[in-house]
């Protein structure tokens, strides 16, 4: 874990929301073209999807639901989810990301489990399926990615909610998706929120 933790803060209709974070991704905001590339590890930028999701899950009535996160990096839709009274499962590929999901978690009074996951070998996460609602926000950056979530989502939720600003990677999951599963899409903050119907 790194050592230089810098505090944000996010504000959300019910109220703030307070983050630790690697001091090295804070000094890159999420602000250019969906291209950018940080030089940080993509788990410890705070992502304008994972916000704009957050925003979206606010006011929800989660209390009593189920709620597994994909590729969770600082995990700001579990901490909203878990706010709302969801039981959430925080997942990320990087157990360095989950040390600090678990810090943030304690510091906004919320209780979130975490799992290191890798899609390519998931069966782990699927045994403690059913969710009920599977959240990913900014996930997919490349398109080998792709068959795997595509493979994934069905066996975790009925429902899955993704938001994504556009990447080519994601834009070619949703032609795929959208073969398959009802999609219903909003558009907030320059982020798409997508509401996938996988039943």
């Amino acid at each position: 874990m790194p050592e230089e933790l810098v505090s944000q803060s996010i504000e959300l209709p019910s109220g703030e929301l307070r983050l630790l974070q690697p001091q090295e991704a804070a000094a890159l905001p999420d602000a250019g073209p969906v291209e950018w590339a940080p030089v940080a590890p993509y788990w410890s930028v705070l992502w304008r999807s994972g916000v704009a999701l957050a925003c979206e899950l606010d006011g929800v009535a989660l209390r009593g639901l189920r709620v597994v996160e994909l590729g969770c990096g600082l995990a700001v839709p579990s901490i909203a989810a878990a706010r709302a009274g969801a039981a959430v499962l925080a997942t990320d590929a990087c157990a360095e990301a989950l040390t600090l999901v678990a810090r943030n978690a304690h510091a906004n009074d919320v209780r979130i489990e975490t799992a290191t996951v890798d899609w390519a070998e998931p069966d782990e996460l699927v045994r403690r399926a059913p969710f009920d609602l599977v959240l990913a926000a900014d996930v997919l950056y490349e398109r080998a990615s792709i068959p795997h979530l595509l493979a994934l989502l069905p066996r975790l939720a009925p429902e899955a909610w993704l938001a994504d600003p556009g990447r080519p990677a994601g834009v070619a999951f949703l032609e795929q998706a959208g073969s398959r599963w009802s999609i219903d899409t909003n558009v907030g903050e320059g982020v798409l929120i997508h509401r996938l119907q996988l039943g």
